[in-house]
């Protein structure tokens, strides 16, 4: 199982950036996949989550109606879609495979004003 994170940098506050998961190793389209992000000094957390088919989706409160979540099960790759970025959101964000404890390597997002 691989899971690649893509797409993060440094970006200022009100700005937007698309991260990317291309995941490889498992019949991606049968599982549920989830992004975390994790500050530093603080415990990771969920930011955003969607069903192996794209129809539900569910989201952290801290990122409600600025982050959307989506996937594309032909090009094994969940994304990340984030706007209005706050300083709060400058973490670590990792995709997870829902039932199963397998993470990504983490791409880093910085909002630097």
């Amino acid at each position: 199982v691989q899971l690649v994170e893509s797409g993060g940098g440094m970006v200022q506050p009100g700005g937007s950036l698309r991260l990317s998961c291309v995941a490889s190793g498992f019949s991606f389209s049968s599982y549920g996949m989830r992004w975390y992000r994790q500050a530093p000094g603080k415990e990771r957390e969920l930011v955003a989550g969607i069903s192996a088919a794209g129809g539900m989706t569910t989201y952290g409160d801290s990122v409600k109606g600025r982050f959307t979540i989506s996937r594309d099960n032909g090009k094994n790759t969940v994304y990340l879609e984030m706007t209005s970025i706050e300083p709060e959101d400058t973490a670590v964000y990792y995709c997870k495979i829902s039932a199963r404890d397998s993470w990504g390597q983490g791409t880093q997002v910085t909002v630097v004003s």
